[in-house]
């Protein structure tokens, strides 16, 4: 777990107890999955009811519904983070690839959590900072390792990759396919080209 990484999952307190880890994690794991069915209309009632929980224990983990935004979005910031360390042993390409192929899935739980966070924080909040440059310190070493290994050409940086891929994650579509090759496009378009 990189230092970042770990400044932001203590942005949030997480319980101690391994019943109220239990808990808590199945409360994030049936937020995640109702807001991404329902997004901002979910009430927490659902997600207590989809996670087998009373309310009360809803509330005793997450005392209001920012307080579970905020958890579930550090828990996907994490998610993406430590898929990174995961890769770093394997081909340098197809580290760099996959990374970004579970970035681009984040950016879709990210949209629905972003833009209701935002009706409680700044965009420059601490949480978003924290977490902004936690996905930066994981990613980049990946992008630097293909580079390193010359199979990605070394005249982009990581900001300009993030952007490009950023973006395609904005492209409304309904079909995830339809992202995915826009993505392997993309990348591919990252690859060394020696000069002829």
């Amino acid at each position: 777990m990189t230092t970042i990484e770990t400044s932001a999952e203590t942005l949030i307190a997480r319980p101690k107890r391994a019943d109220a880890r239990r808990n808590y994690a199945k409360v994030l794991a049936a937020a995640r999955e109702a807001f991404a069915e329902g997004g901002e209309s979910t009430s927490l009632e659902e997600i207590a009811r989809r996670a087998g929980v009373g309310i009360g224990t809803l509330y005793r983990h997450f005392p209001n519904r920012q307080a579970l935004l905020e958890a579930l979005y550090v828990e996907e910031v994490g998610e993406v983070c430590r898929s990174a360390s995961e890769l770093g042993d394997g081909d340098p390409w197809e580290a760099l690839n996959t990374w970004f192929e579970r970035f681009i899935a984040y950016l879709a739980t990210k949209r629905a959590l972003a833009h209701e966070l935002l009706d409680y924080l700044d965009k420059d909040a601490e949480l978003f900072k924290v977490c902004r440059a936690s996905l930066w310190e994981s990613g980049g070493p990946l992008l630097e390792r293909a580079q390193e290994d010359g199979v990605v050409s070394k005249d982009v940086d990581f900001g300009e990759v993030m952007q490009m891929v950023m973006g395609i994650g904005k492209i409304p579509t309904n079909d995830p396919a339809q992202t995915d090759r826009i993505l392997r496009v993309a990348l591919d378009g990252l690859r060394y080209q020696p000069e002829q």
